[in-house]
């Protein structure tokens, strides 16, 4: 992995530029049609009205919740997906602010 600048990525495999899509845009959107997919089933789950619908419709979340989490790491391996590091003070900062939000609950 290289970690430079608080960037957190493997290297990137090129890919074919131009007009035409490249393996990299049809994985990104296929990632975000189910990210989308994933949300909207998280709401139907919410609202179902009986126990065998709400079973029926865990197992396709479940289904697109892997699928998902599959094609996010596959982006991340070839490197066309990054994350950015965190550093210590804000991983604080956030723990402390919400720490506050949840005292202010009590």
């Amino acid at each position: 992995m290289n970690n430079n600048n608080n960037k957190i990525c493997n290297p990137k495999t090129e890919v074919e530029q131009g007009i035409s899509f490249n393996e990299q845009d049809y994985m990104t959107m296929l990632l975000t049609h189910l990210k989308e997919l994933e949300k909207n089933m998280a709401i139907v789950l919410t609202e179902c009205s009986n126990e065998k619908l709400y079973r029926e419709y865990k197992k396709m979340f479940d289904t697109i919740a892997d699928a998902q989490r599959k094609s996010y790491e596959l982006m991340f391996y070839l490197g066309w997906y990054t994350l950015e590091e965190a550093k210590n003070t804000k991983v604080s900062s956030l723990h402390k602010e919400l720490q506050t939000q949840l005292d202010n609950l009590s």
